[in-house]
């Protein structure tokens, strides 16, 4: 008779497991508002007890990039530990057909820099993590998500890298949100925090030849249409540059990228990203 054999219930939860939990996993729904998911790559060394790093990747308008970018930066991940965490915004979560409210961090009862914390907090248990900071890239859409987030919490982020938004929230303190920052301890109870901005890795990346403009240009009667929509810029590389500035002005150290021949192509910013990430992960193992 063999002896210590797994009762096959719980043999088959294990293989579960390592089935659905590691390396890129199934999609999730989110435990705190289920109607966000998420999907991510999880190093096969984490079942073993390895600590990674934390790399959160926002989709664009389309949401269809959620599983290109777990995919595309999977390499990355195993090589040098570090999970990614592809969030699932989908179009019309409050019944409305809605397709931008991620981009601006609230809409209606939603705040998606809370989804999004809830969710890294949640994986943080679940797989034994200290994730209390992590990267955060996101391209278009995301970009648009990576740079207000980035703006509201600094203190949760050990890099941010911010591709091509159409629209710039800029730090200025004369507009409320989203042109400017005003108001955010009204709406978002949060206080602005120059100091903690500054301590993040900061890279923006947009392509030279990205110049339509069609899809950015904001017109009074629409949803986001405010005063000083399209001050920062005409283009995504006038309004990606308009941030940059900004930030400078506050203190940010900014790798800005503006990419020869380029246009609105996510996938090919991704190698960009990987090589400013791994060059912040050595300096940061290395302190």
């Amino acid at each position: 008779m063999m002896m210590n054999a797994i009762p096959p219930a719980a043999d088959a939860a294990r293989r579960a497991n390592m089935s659905y939990d590691y390396g890129s996993t199934a999609i999730f729904s989110c435990k705190s508002d289920p109607r966000f998911q998420y999907c991510l790559y999880v190093p096969p060394k984490v079942r073993d007890g390895a600590a990674v790093e934390l790399l959160v990747a926002v989709h664009g308008s389309s949401r269809s990039s959620f599983l290109e970018f777990r995919d595309g930066f999977a390499p990355f991940g195993r090589w040098n530990d570090v999970a990614i965490l592809c969030p699932l915004f989908p179009v019309g979560p409050r019944g409305d057909g809605e397709r931008h409210g991620y981009k601006y961090m609230q809409e209606g009862d939603i705040r998606y820099d809370e989804v999004l914390l809830s969710m890294v907090a949640d994986l943080s248990q679940h797989y034994g993590q200290d994730w209390s900071q992590f990267a955060l890239f996101g391209f278009s859409g995301g970009g648009h998500f990576a740079h207000r987030f980035t703006i509201l919490h600094p203190d949760k982020l050990w890099a941010s890298c911010i591709g091509s938004p159409g629209s710039v929230t800029l730090l200025d303190p004369t507009r409320d949100w989203w042109v400017g920052i005003r108001d955010l301890p009204q709406r978002f109870g949060i206080t602005f925090d120059p100091a903690a901005l500054a301590r993040v890795a900061v890279q923006m990346l947009v392509g030279e030849a990205d110049l339509e403009t069609w899809e950015i240009t904001h017109r009074p009667g629409s949803r986001t249409w405010m005063e000083g929509a399209n001050d920062a810029g005409s283009t995504r590389p006038e309004r990606m540059q308009a941030l940059a500035r900004s930030f400078e002005a506050a203190g940010v150290t900014v790798r800005l990228e503006v990419i020869p021949g380029m246009s609105h192509d996510r996938m090919k910013v991704l190698p960009r990203v990987q090589d400013f990430l791994a060059g912040i992960l050595a300096t940061r193992r290395a302190g």
